[in-house]
């Protein structure tokens, strides 16, 4: 039993040494967007700047004002008011009637073989007119000058398709566990340096900002190949980079910012339709995921507590490079540097949202997503 404990360190001190500092040497060479000069009028092509909104009458006004304060010439912003109960279709009325480059369109009835924020968002789409587009959030907030910044680092690394990681906004401890440990794990499981080099698997799409041309998204089939896919904005950047085309991510900082489900309550209640999803709704896929949180992040802390000998070194190696991983995040996040120790923490925190997620996806035979049921056997035959 003691060889299997060695052995079992042994392994997760090498993932660390080997995969781990691999990822963070390159999330440390991502492009930061505050480095790119914005660009001048005359460079700047037409842009479509996209987003679905349902029942966000509470976080909408807010992003919508610093939308249409965006310093960009040749812009439009194309809103879905998606089947909204709520003050979400007068609060984009108001807007508009102010703001000519704002356009509302309305979504009454949802077709079949469609997700709501997929189908919304083709709507968009065929609203739009821009050369580029930008696909968004209700809740997302922009720097006036991060479209002409963005326009600047596309120009210059020739790219297709971009993905930014921006803040995430935070009201707590638990929201600063949670969100912390997230970007650490995002980092692992996509390795996001290599989204760029076109010889690597690697892909990458955010909701909150991903912007490509008109011409790849089309290229790629648009939402109609992603209306049953609950995770559509990775799943967008993972078409693009099927179909060949050039593709990065970049830091924003807050450049781009969203207020992400505040509150422990809403983050857990918030993801149970994603986490499962991202498992590519298979139980094996789940339970694997679950054991490398706990088996990569929780168990090095436990060795080195409990452990002896070469046990106890090997488990501290792969905790001080977790460490340092997490601190580096931290840093960029703009998060505590102390928040670095909650690391086990975080991951047995999301261990148990993917497990909640896995189990109540199963019970229900299915998710609730903007008010309609999908049923699982229809959202595994859409997955992309």
């Amino acid at each position: 039993m003691q060889l299997f404990w060695i052995a079992l360190f042994g392994l997760i001190a090498i993932f660390w040494m080997t995969y781990g500092l691999k990822v963070a040497y390159g999330a440390a060479r991502l492009p930061w967007l505050k480095d790119y000069a914005p660009l001048e009028d005359a460079d700047c092509p037409r842009v479509s700047l996209l987003f679905a909104a349902r029942d966000e009458e509470q976080k909408l006004p807010r992003a919508l004002a610093t939308m249409v304060a965006i310093d960009y010439p040749s812009l439009e912003i194309v809103a879905v008011d998606d089947r909204s109960a709520d003050a979400t279709g007068r609060i984009l009325d108001e807007f508009a009637m102010n703001h000519p480059q704002l356009r509302v369109v309305r979504v009454r009835e949802l077709p079949a073989g469609w997700l709501g924020k997929p189908h919304a968002l083709q709507k968009a789409y065929e609203a739009s007119s821009g050369e580029w587009l930008v696909f968004t959030d209700a809740d997302v907030t922009f720097q006036p000058d991060a479209l002409r910044r963005v326009m600047g680092l596309v120009r210059e690394r020739n790219m297709d398709h971009l993905a930014l990681l921006g803040d995430v906004e935070r009201s707590g401890f638990w929201d600063t566990v949670l969100i912390s440990f997230f970007g650490m794990g995002f980092q692992l499981a996509v390795d996001p340096y290599q989204v760029s080099n076109p010889n690597s698997r690697a892909y990458v799409g955010v909701g909150a900002f991903q912007m490509l041309k008109r011409g790849v998204y089309e290229a790629c089939g648009t939402h109609q190949r992603l209306a049953m896919e609950v995770i559509d904005d990775m799943k967008l950047g993972k078409l693009v980079k099927q179909a060949g085309f050039r593709s990065g991510v970049a830091v924003a900082q807050d450049a781009v910012s969203v207020e992400w489900h505040l509150g422990l309550g809403n983050l857990v209640r918030g993801l149970e339709k994603n986490f499962f999803a991202g498992a590519q709704f298979s139980g094996v896929t789940a339970a694997m995921q679950i054991a490398a949180l706990l088996i990569f992040n929780v168990l090095p802390f436990l060795g080195l507590l409990l452990g002896s000998g070469r046990m106890r070194l090997l488990a501290g190696i792969a905790v001080v490079i977790a460490l340092f991983f997490h601190l580096g995040g931290d840093l960029v996040m703009r998060v505590p540097p102390l928040y670095c120790l909650t690391l086990p923490l975080g991951a047995t925190l999301f261990a148990y949202i993917l497990l909640r997620s896995t189990l109540l996806t199963l019970k229900q035979g299915g998710i609730y997503w903007r008010g309609t049921f999908y049923k699982l056997e229809d959202l595994r035959r859409g997955l992309v």
